[in-house]
């Protein structure tokens, strides 16, 4: 399976952005998907996840802010992320899991939010 995400970008602080995560190759194997993110300087974490049922998880930095979603039929997640703050830079990845938790990871796209 791979991922490829989309939709990152520079975004003034309190402004709105939403990326895209499209999974191909042996997509019946797919089970959670979900985002984390690394800022400079701080490890990675958790940001949300969506189960293939469409039960989700985000974090407590960014819930009522950011929602994920997911669409099976395109094998695709998103992540809206509205009220962006100036400590949501950091790179964002797609991950999902195929076999084990969190196995398949994206490449990663760049959100920088302007304060």
């Amino acid at each position: 399976v791979q991922l490829q995400a989309s939709g990152g970008g520079l975004v003034q602080a309190g402004g709105s952005l939403r990326l895209s995560c499209a999974a191909s190759g042996s997509v019946l194997s797919i089970r959670d998907m979900g985002w984390f993110r690394q800022a400079p300087g701080h490890q990675r974490l958790t940001v949300a996840s969506i189960s293939t049922a469409g039960v989700t998880s985000c974090s407590n930095s960014v819930r009522g802010r950011f929602s994920i979603s997911r669409d099976n039929d395109k094998n695709t997640i998103y992540l809206q992320m509205n009220s962006l703050k100036a400590e949501d830079t950091a790179v964002y990845y797609c991950v999902l899991t195929a076999r084990t938790r969190w196995d398949v990871w994206g490449q990663g796209t760049l959100v920088t939010v302007s304060s």
